[in-house]
């Protein structure tokens, strides 16, 4: 393999397992949140922000910790004929397998993105590259209150508590996109296997 190959594989394995590893204890913190809403809920008035909290932080451990449960093997598999191919047959499956799994990626990273920039308050004749380019190119220019001036209607949730929802987007765009990344990896190193190198 290519030097250039290999050190992308390395830098993505180590980028997604320092991600993945912070993710894991975010069960922590959502065990605390879940906590607190239970003595909230039974001593106190119950508080509106623990639900919609939870979920956020679910959210994040599961679009952060996707790409170290790639990197480690550790997705579901249907294991009716897998397990007993060999080395080589098994990666000649996964290498045409994951090509599927990065256009679900792809196209769900677009979807994530448009809902991003709706969330900002996207303005319905603009498209979104647009937008965010304009956004991003004022935020470097001009600094935050040019570019918050730039921000149309926030999109907020219709909750009581009414969190605004583009930091919770934003972790989903930064999730399937490094879990694209590591899928492109895994796809390098399946190729390393087919020709019978150990990545």
């Amino acid at each position: 393999m290519p030097r250039v190959i290999l050190g992308y594989i390395r830098a993505i394995d180590a980028m997604n397992y320092f991600i993945g590893r912070f993710a894991m204890y975010l069960l922590f913190v959502l065990v605390g949140v879940l906590l607190w809403s239970s003595v909230s809920k039974t001593l106190f008035t119950s508080s509106h922000w623990t639900l919609e909290t939870a979920q956020f932080v679910m959210v994040a451990y599961y679009v952060l910790g996707g790409p170290y449960s790639l990197q480690l093997g550790s997705n579901v598999r249907m294991d009716l004929f897998y397990g007993g191919w060999s080395v080589r047959q098994r990666a000649w499956f996964d290498a045409f397998t994951v090509l599927f799994l990065m256009f679900y990626l792809g196209v769900l990273l677009y979807g994530g993105i448009n809902s991003f920039a709706y969330s900002l308050g996207r303005p319905y004749n603009a498209t979104t590259y647009e937008f965010l380019s304009e956004l991003l190119s004022t935020l470097f220019s001009q600094g935050f209150d040019a570019a918050g001036d730039k921000l149309g209607f926030m999109e907020r949730s219709n909750s009581p508590w009414r969190p605004y929802l583009w930091p919770v987007k934003s972790l989903l765009c930064i999730g399937v996109f490094l879990m694209l990344l590591q899928s492109l990896a895994e796809f390098f190193r399946d190729i390393g296997r087919i020709r019978g190198e150990a990545l």
